[in-house]
């Protein structure tokens, strides 16, 4: 999308944005068959304990029935298989659950309120992602309204917020967190009066209290929130005595954070025993029965264990859905795969013409920009070395940096879709594709797709500017294509009973 006037941007884009969003997660939400998300049956199970017998569960041993969970997959859940033994998620902290409890009795149980609940609070993740990006580059509504489409068109991203999970609410804790962080960070340097600061340290507590009681994935924050506090104090401010300020802020920050966390570790080390405060250990010894990596490895090899880990990950990042069952076409992923490229070529040039300039932007704002490249990698480091034990690709573990990633992405597709960058573009895209041809790497499907890709760049170049908010919508609208062909062309038929 390019630069338009702030006014007309604000007034209907953004709520455009979320009212199609809310269309297509009810349509995924009433469309997808029950239980035919990635481990609904353990949270709904989850949600009925706490609604029916007014306490905690327990993970124990015999909650992961992996024989009678591949029975149960593999006959599509039908009526006359109960769910009630898939009860491995019983170790997650607790807030997403309570939350949904309300909802569980207002409606008997019913499956479908508390997957809208799941989209309600989608919809709150993409006015706090507009926010935060806005705030992070205020001059660049474009890139907000870019990254907060790109969260809610995301196909898969979409089937997971319709679904019963308590994903979505840690999303929406984290964008909340960095938001707080950017806010921080921007906060006047030249004002005396520290009670706004401390405010919002404050207010960042309190939001990442409510993180790790949500999920233990969110564990990163408070390293991501400590690096934004040290760096304020010790490089931003002139004051004088910055280690006793940065000690300060400290302070107030994990306070309410750990004020809120402590009670829920002290009753899991109670329960299970030592210090699995996050019940984890209890987990690994309750899913007998998951794929390791190590026996992966040894029946086919480390690269093919490689090869796998690309290709599946980046599949189920777009869209595998189901219990990574229902692929979509090939010739669609071979599609995404060029959208990838675009968006990852056009980041790179941003980040040189970016680089070049960095002299003229404000130190925050590298600060902020850093925080979010070391969401990302540690977001992906934790998803490869959990990876090192079981054999987990699934790029939806990826999501928890779905806002840095979108901004990235909404960064790149801008980039290369500028009129002074076509030609060059359509060139790179020609060459590449004779060079992976003659190397064998690229049939017939692919190198169609990249010479159109190549053909669309240099009609780009030919056409007047007044064509440009409608060319860097494109990606973002066959997204919304890609959401409804991957509803009612693939989940629907292949996941019916």
């Amino acid at each position: 999308m390019s630069d338009l006037p702030r006014g007309p941007l604000a007034r209907w884009l953004l709520p455009a944005i979320i009212l199609i969003y809310l269309v297509l997660g009810t349509l995924y939400a009433a469309y997808t068959p029950a239980w035919q998300a990635p481990d609904e049956p353990a949270h709904y199970n989850y949600i009925r304990h706490l609604a029916e017998r007014h306490r905690f569960p327990i993970l124990k041993p015999g909650d992961f029935p992996a024989a009678y969970l591949e029975e149960i997959k593999a006959a599509r859940f039908p009526p006359e298989m109960g769910i009630e033994p898939i009860r491995y998620e019983f170790h997650q902290p607790p807030l997403y659950y309570v939350l949904a409890v309300p909802i569980y009795g207002l409606f008997g149980g019913s499956l479908l309120p508390l997957r809208l609940l799941s989209v309600v609070l989608g919809a709150l993740l993409l006015l706090v992602v507009y926010w935060t990006v806005e705030a992070l580059v205020p001059d660049r509504p474009s890139l907000a309204l870019g990254t907060t489409a790109f969260v809610a068109f995301l196909p898969m991203h979409l089937a997971m917020t319709a679904s019963v999970n308590n994903d979505i609410l840690s999303e929406l804790l984290l964008a909340v967190m960095l938001l707080l962080t950017i806010r921080f960070l921007q906060h006047d340097l030249t004002r005396r009066d520290r009670g706004s600061e401390t405010r919002l340290l404050v207010l960042l507590g309190i939001t990442t209290g409510l993180g790790l009681l949500t999920k233990s994935s969110l564990y990163i924050v408070p390293v991501l929130v400590l690096a934004a506090i040290a760096a304020r104090k010790l490089w931003l401010e002139d004051g004088q005595r910055p280690l006793r300020a940065g000690l300060q802020g400290l302070s107030v920050y994990l306070l309410p954070s750990l004020g809120l966390a402590l009670p829920w570790w002290l009753r899991n080390m109670a329960i299970y025993g030592g210090f699995d405060f996050l019940g984890l250990g209890r987990h690994d010894q309750v899913v007998v029965g998951q794929l390791r990596t190590a026996d992966f490895v040894a029946q086919f090899g480390l690269p093919r264990l490689l090869r796998d880990f690309v290709v599946t990950s980046f599949h189920s990042f777009w869209g595998q859905f189901g219990w990574m069952g229902v692929l979509l076409d090939q010739r669609l992923y071979q599609a995404l795969v060029v959208l990838s490229a675009l968006a990852g070529i056009g980041f790179l040039v941003w980040f040189a013409r970016i680089w070049r300039q960095r002299d003229t932007l404000p130190r925050w704002q590298w600060l902020a920009g850093g925080l979010l490249v070391l969401w990302a990698v540690l977001t992906l480091a934790s998803y490869a070395w959990y990876n090192t034990t079981f054999l987990q690709h699934q790029g939806r573990y990826l999501f928890r940096a779905l806002l840095p990633i979108g901004l990235g992405v909404a960064l790149g597709w801008r980039e290369a879709l500028r009129r002074t960058h076509a030609l060059p573009l359509a060139g790179l895209f020609l060459l590449s594709a004779v060079l992976l041809r003659i190397a064998g790497w690229l049939p017939n499907w692919p190198l169609l797709m990249v010479i159109a890709a190549a053909v669309g760049l240099g009609a780009r170049y030919l056409l007047p500017r007044r064509f440009d908010p409608f060319l860097h919508a494109m990606p973002y609208l066959s997204l919304i294509l890609l959401d409804l062909a991957s509803l009612f062309l693939f989940v629907v038929p292949q996941l019916a009973v």
